[in-house]
């Protein structure tokens, strides 16, 4: 995902010479190539996130579109009063650009898994939040944001994710993409969790008889309403899926969408559970503690063994 937002960054950049983008002091072997190509419009302010901010605000009020790069906690928990008063507060059009979105940086533990961001970014005025599903949609979602007149949060993966998309999909921020069609259940996807959602979609339908509808809900803020209530109102049941808390992330969002419904549906999360994490390991590992989500689909519907 990364390599492909940078890639999708330095076309917008050859394009546009407003475009610049702002490291604290990581994103080696894969910014060098904006660095070579645009090296007056890369600037890499050190471990100095709230600085970090700070310069992208300053770039911003002066008519630049700025993107800002770091690892998930870094450019959002740490300068967060920087991004609500210099940014939100401002409406300044300024990118933040979270790599390792999830567990993607598994292996050094909690402090850098991104868990939170989601909840907190988007309780922010003027703050769009998005996180592309596969190396296609983080290419579509980067063309998109470029222009966007308020600050914006994009929370990618890490690399090597396997692409979902076989035909580019027509991306619009704020809704949502339909991948697979299904009359029993919703799978609703936020981030880098989209190839294991479509792996588990077809599980339940080979093993079980169980048709998942699959949407790839791309932005959280602003959140695809119509399509929410559609899903619910033809299948009849719903589950939210991501690498993030349970609490305040994608499953916060529907929630919010399904509790206007006067229809009752089935509904359930499958995400972070509330407590600290003291494993490391692959994201695979670390998902799979969060527990099995054909599991938890079946049981929604109550087709769980007895």
């Amino acid at each position: 995902m990364r390599t492909a937002f940078v890639q999708t960054l330095c076309e917008l950049a050859a394009a546009d010479e407003r475009v610049w983008l702002l490291t604290g002091d990581l994103g080696f072997s894969v910014l060098e190539v904006f660095r070579e190509r645009f090296p007056d419009r890369f600037v890499n302010v050190g471990v100095a996130e709230q600085n970090l901010i700070g310069v992208a605000a300053g770039l911003a009020s002066s008519g630049k579109l700025v993107f800002v790069y770091s690892i998930a906690n870094f450019p959002t928990l740490r300068c967060l009063e920087q991004i609500r008063n210099d940014l939100c507060y401002n409406e300044l059009p300024v990118k933040i650009v979270a790599v390792g979105g999830g567990f993607a940086y598994g292996p050094q533990g909690y402090t850098h898994h991104g868990l939170e961001d989601l909840a907190i970014l988007r309780t922010l005025p003027s703050m769009t939040v998005i996180a592309p599903g596969d190396l296609v949609e983080t290419e579509l979602a980067t063309r998109a944001v470029v222009n966007l007149s308020g600050p914006c949060y994009l929370r990618l993966g890490k690399a090597r994710e396997p692409v979902v998309h076989v035909v580019r999909p027509p991306l619009a921020i704020g809704r949502a993409i339909l991948l697979r069609d299904g009359r029993d259940v919703t799978l609703i996807s936020t981030g880098a969790v989209l190839p294991y959602v479509m792996q588990t979609a077809e599980t339940l339908a080979d093993r079980h008889g169980i048709e998942a509808r699959v949407l790839s809900m791309h932005t959280l803020k602003p959140i695809d309403d119509e399509a929410i209530q559609r899903a619910a109102t033809e299948t009849g049941a719903v589950v939210t899926v991501e690498e993030h808390s349970v609490i305040g992330g994608l499953g916060s969002a529907v929630a919010d969408v399904l509790a206007t419904r006067a229809t009752p549906v089935r509904f359930g999360k499958y995400g972070v559970p509330d407590r600290l994490w003291h494993q490391t390991g692959s994201p695979e590992y670390l998902r799979g503690l969060c527990g099995d989500l054909v599991a938890v689909v079946r049981e929604l519907l109550g087709r769980c063994d007895r």
